[in-house]
């Protein structure tokens, strides 16, 4: 059982934002997300996008905002639970929530904060008759280990950047990359273009433009993709994997069924307050929330959590009054012993 004060269902900017305001409030965080990785949209659908609405920064890409919120909260040492999707909650007497997810891993707290975006995270599937029988027998929608794919040949399907950029980090691990899309226009940054169109001018990169896989051949496991091309017959390439990037599909998932109040695919929230749901103890932050006035903004989100944190503070300790401190002038404790703090003013006096 993972025990914590504060458990947040969702690791992108909000989730994330969330444990450096609890940390003030000397709480702690555990973090579940259904992606593999921290960050969430900002860091498996548009990682290298900018985003111009972040306080401070006139531009940001949206991997790099992931990796200073990470840098951010480092001091408060929060756990994760990546990989899994949180999939059931129950009350307990003592007014504690458990969390269970789907590989059955549990989390226990008296505030659980629901931070997941949009929603978990599926994969687009593309539409090959036969593609679930090879799921987990060479058919991944997301790259977890790229060490899965050494020395092997792989085949990815998609035009964004989640495909140019894993079909240019694999041409150093796998024997073989080949890329298909069914434009010969990519919708993604312009250096990673650039860098497919470098590597398939090397050999480095196979390029099948414009094609669609129909078919997933093997028996058993994956051995080949049927590919149609453009004014071309139908074959087949030999593989040892074949990952459609397609993006991913939020919805609600789960959550949809905890008993809160749900109105077009969101968490009705009192935004009057403290951003918590129709439940007394669990909240719900950034874009999975609604409430009249409503914009889905990750500035937004490090504003709910803020209040929130707050609220979760009285919850936890009901007999203490909390009094807050500026961070530059009570600057910021971690809880590895560290503290950033303003220099102190230096006392001389004039003759």
């Amino acid at each position: 059982m993972i025990k914590t004060d504060i458990l947040i269902i969702g690791a992108g900017p909000t989730g994330l934002f969330t444990v450096f305001e609890a940390g003030l409030l000397k709480l702690r965080c555990h973090l579940i997300d259904a992606l593999p990785q921290p960050g969430g949209q900002c860091s498996e659908i548009y990682p290298k996008k900018p985003i111009y609405d972040i306080p401070a920064y006139p531009e940001i890409l949206a991997g790099d905002l992931t990796d200073k919120l990470m840098e951010q909260i480092k001091q408060f040492e929060p756990g994760f639970t990546l990989g899994e999707r949180a999939d059931t909650v129950e009350k307990q007497e003592d007014g504690t929530f458990i969390v269970t997810t789907n590989k059955g891993t549990k989390h226990q707290a008296p505030v659980v904060a629901i931070a997941g975006g949009l929603g978990s995270f599926e994969p687009r599937k593309p539409p090959i008759p036969n593609i679930a029988d090879f799921e987990d027998k060479g058919v991944e929608y997301m790259i977890k280990e790229p060490e899965l794919y050494r020395d092997k040949d792989v085949v990815i399907a998609g035009g964004g950047d989640s495909a140019l950029d894993w079909s240019i980090f694999l041409t150093d691990v796998a024997k073989s990359v080949t890329l298909i899309h069914r434009r010969n226009e990519f919708r993604g940054a312009l250096d990673s273009v650039d860098k497919v169109q470098e590597l398939k001018n090397e050999g480095k990169i196979n390029l099948i433009t414009p094609a669609e896989v129909k078919g997933i051949v093997g028996d058993g496991k994956v051995e080949g993709a049927l590919v149609e091309q453009k004014d071309k017959e139908p074959f087949t390439i030999k593989t040892d994997h074949f990952i459609p990037l397609f993006g991913l599909a939020p919805k609600l998932g789960p959550i949809a069924n905890w008993g809160l109040e749900i109105e077009k695919n969101a968490i009705k929230v009192n935004n009057a307050l403290d951003y918590q749901t129709n439940v007394p103890g669990i909240y719900a932050i950034g874009d999975v929330n609604t409430y009249p006035g409503k914009l889905k903004l990750i500035l937004c989100g490090f504003h709910e959590a803020t209040l929130m944190c707050q609220s979760a503070y009285q919850r936890i300790h009901p007999d203490k009054k909390y009094v807050m401190k500026y961070t530059t002038v009570g600057g910021v404790e971690g809880f590895d012993g560290t503290k950033k703090e303003a220099p102190k003013a230096v006392v001389k006096a004039i003759n």
